[in-house]
């Protein structure tokens, strides 16, 4: 039994389908489902139960996966363990942001984190939640960039800053007129949003309770941009002309479009807004890396910081 193996199964309990684990193993299917083989007649049990369209734990498999689960954390444990008796700004740092932040901080935050630590190499990635919570999890990543609320066992969340949620649309637009724009005006507009999956989705829908109606019973009045999806999108879609949509203010700022097309308009009274945060395992022994990691971004200026 080894950890590759363990690695291998909690990753197939995950997916449940052969092929999406072998590819977040980064193997292929035939050897990862060779080396899942090899561990139940090692143990002398069925771990999984397969079907032509998925693949799911038994009730002992399921037992022996979070199992496996504490014993990889715990390995991660061991690695982060040999890297603090090292100088703390000299191993490498792998951070993750949500797809929300990422494109809007990293930018900013590469060069003054290696202003700060010039020693450290820094690898970054973007992606879902739950994807970043399970990666730091199992060792993966040792920092992520969230929205609050985000909470998770042995994990030390700190906020960072806060951001007014703003609408972006075609300056021709009848609401441009407006000096700012109440939540309620909202659900009789096109409003474009991410797809399922994306945190700022909810937010926004929390912020703006009366386009859940809207989406749930008149798809007409509210338009969904494709699962996957990045607010960049959102925004050439509002230059097309295809609606207007709510952004956090650093994601709104023109870019590539014209600044002749689109205007922002703030909410009226007290705005939406969102917290980000900076998450890292409790046992995480390299607090200096965090420190230069938490004052790199206080000084990229995102947002109302904390």
């Amino acid at each position: 039994m080894t950890l590759t193996e363990l690695k291998y199964i909690v990753t197939l309990a995950q997916e449940q389908h052969f092929g999406r684990a072998a590819e977040r193993c980064f193997v292929s299917q035939p050897t990862l489902s060779i080396a899942v083989k090899k561990l139940e007649e090692e143990l002398g049990v069925a771990l999984f139960e397969r079907s032509k369209t998925r693949v799911y734990a038994t009730p002992l498999g399921e037992k022996i996966i979070q199992q496996s689960q504490i014993v990889l954390e715990q390995a991660a444990a061991i690695k982060d363990i040999v890297s603090s008796g090292k100088d703390q700004l000299t191993s490498p740092m792998h951070i993750g942001a949500i797809f929300t932040v990422g494109p809007y901080l990293l930018p900013q935050l590469i060069p003054e984190l290696h202003s700060l630590a010039s020693d450290m190499p820094l690898y970054v990635e973007e992606s879902y939640t739950a994807t970043l919570r399970r990666r730091i999890r199992q060792g993966d990543l040792d920092a992520i960039v969230v929205a609050l609320p985000f909470t998770e066992a042995d994990v030390v969340t700190q906020a960072l800053y806060e951001e007014d949620f703003v609408v972006l649309m075609d300056k021709n637009h009848p609401l441009a007129k407006q000096q700012s724009i109440s939540a309620d005006e909202l659900s009789e507009q096109q409003v474009l949003l991410l797809g399922e999956g994306h945190c700022f989705r909810d937010q926004v829908i929390d912020a703006c309770p009366k386009l859940k109606p809207s989406l749930d019973e008149n798809r007409g009045k509210v338009r969904s941009a494709a699962e996957g999806s990045s607010l960049e999108t959102l925004k050439y879609m509002v230059a097309s002309g295809l609606g207007i949509t709510v952004l956090p203010r650093s994601a709104a700022m023109p870019g590539r479009y014209s600044e002749d097309m689109l205007t922002i308009r703030p909410f009226a009274g007290e705005a939406p807004k969102r917290t980000v945060a900076l998450a890292w395992r409790a046992s995480f022994p390299r607090l200096q890396a965090i420190d230069a990691l938490r004052q790199a971004i206080h000084n990229c200026g995102v947002g109302a910081q904390l």
